[in-house]
Parts: C-alpha cells; structure tokens; sequence
C-alpha cells in the first residue's frame, strides 16, 4: 500500500468497533503520512443484544448514544478526519435492501472519491458484516463513467473472522500486510475506548488479544507487528 500525502481512504465498518479492530493501527498511520481517512459506519450497533426493543427502548437509545461518542473519541485519536452514520439497523441488515445500503455508500465514495477502500471480508460469522461486504463492492464497482477507488481491501475483524467456519470459501486468507509496529499501541489505546464493546480476555475483543493477532500478523512476514489485509482490486496507471 502506498501511504502519502495527498490520498485519501475510506474505511467500511458494519458497527462501531469494527473499524478499530480490522484497521486501527493503518489508519493510524496514514493520518501520520497526512492522509485524509474516513470511516463509514452502517449500522448503529448495540440493539440486537435485546429481544424486545420497545421494551428497553430508552436504554438502547441511551446505549447507542454512548457507543457513538466512543466511536467519535476513537476516530480522533487515531487521526480520522471525519465519521459518517448511515443508522441502519444494527444485525438486522438483512431486514434492509442491499441496494438501499449500497445507494447510501456510493453517495459518500462520489463526494469523497477515495484512492483506497477498506471493506468487511466476506466470509464473517456476522451477517451484518457479509452484507457490508455486498453492498460496498455494488458502491465501489468500476462502471465506466462513474467514480470508483482504485485499491479495495478487506480486512479482519477479531471475534467474527476467526469464529466463521475455516473453509476454502470463507476464510480470510491475507495478501498485503502493513507494519505497524509505530501504531499498535493507538489502535490498542483506541479498541479501550470503546468500554461497551470491550470484553475481558481471552475474549477475542480484548486489548490483549488484538495485540497477539498484530504479533502473529507481524510474524508472518518477519516484523514486530502487522495488520494483514486481502486485496480484492489494484488499478495501476
């Protein structure tokens, strides 16, 4: 990848949290090489952890409002220039349109015209996040005429990735790693932000945790640390 000023990205997160886990320490440091990044949050997050909402509707209101500042206080730290709330239904997109959700992505990549998307990988155990997956590649597809990003890479998410089936079909298979041996610890100080989504560990969403996948990462092509990705398009002048 290719991080310098003058580029732009945008980063694709099903939920809040989603962005940190999968890109924290990237993002991190292409604000440092002065790149504009911003993130695009699909769904609100937090109200499918009740079976009746109208029954705990103030306090899912009350919740979300949380995560929403956290996820503000998150993306300024890491250097994200400005977040987008799209407030679809939290793991409940397949409730909506994909083509609906797809019309609200392409919007923001017309007016931001990324050089580089970061998508959900389809083969999460998180439905939401396969959705994602779907109605960003429909934004971002390179009809002539229309704006599209030249790179486009999906990315892992601790507690959904690893947990999908290990099948050809489904597992996250990585084909550009960035060192971030510079970043892990804003990512690690940016995941702690978010106290509503953090779990102790060995939970998967865990400080600790998202430090050893960045070691493992690292390990596979002999650095400290690593955020791994899967390239899905490069378009090379």
């Amino acid at each position: 990848m290719d991080f310098k000023k003058g580029l732009s990205a945008v980063v694709i997160a099903a939920h809040p949290d989603d962005e940190v886990l999968g890109t924290g320490a990237v993002i991190a440091k292409m604000a440092d090489k002065l790149m504009d990044v911003y993130v695009i949050f699909i769904a609100t997050g937090i109200s499918s952890r009740y079976s009746d909402f109208n029954l705990n509707k103030d306090k899912i209101e009350d919740e979300i409002l949380i995560l929403r500042e956290q996820s503000k206080q998150a993306a300024q730290l890491l250097g994200v220039k400005e977040t987008f709330l799209l407030n679809f239904p939290d793991n409940k997109l397949d409730t909506v349109s994909r083509m609906d959700i797809t019309r609200k992505i392409k919007s923001y990549l017309d007016k931001i015209k990324p050089n580089i998307l970061f998508i959900h990988h389809p083969g999460d155990y998180n439905w939401d996040h396969k959705i994602a997956y779907d109605a960003s590649m429909m934004a971002a597809r390179a009809n002539p005429g229309d704006y599209f990003p030249d790179y486009i890479y999906s990315y892992e998410v601790l507690s959904s990735t690893e947990r999908a089936a290990q099948e050809p079909h489904t597992v996250f298979c990585p084909t550009a790693y960035v060192n971030i041996d510079s970043t892990i610890e804003k990512k690690k100080k940016a995941i702690e932000i978010y106290k509503s989504e953090l779990r102790a560990y060995p939970h998967p969403r865990s400080p600790e945790a998202v430090e050893m996948l960045a070691l493992k990462r690292g390990n596979e092509v002999g650095i400290a640390f690593a955020e791994a990705f899967h390239l899905i398009r490069e378009i090379k002048p």
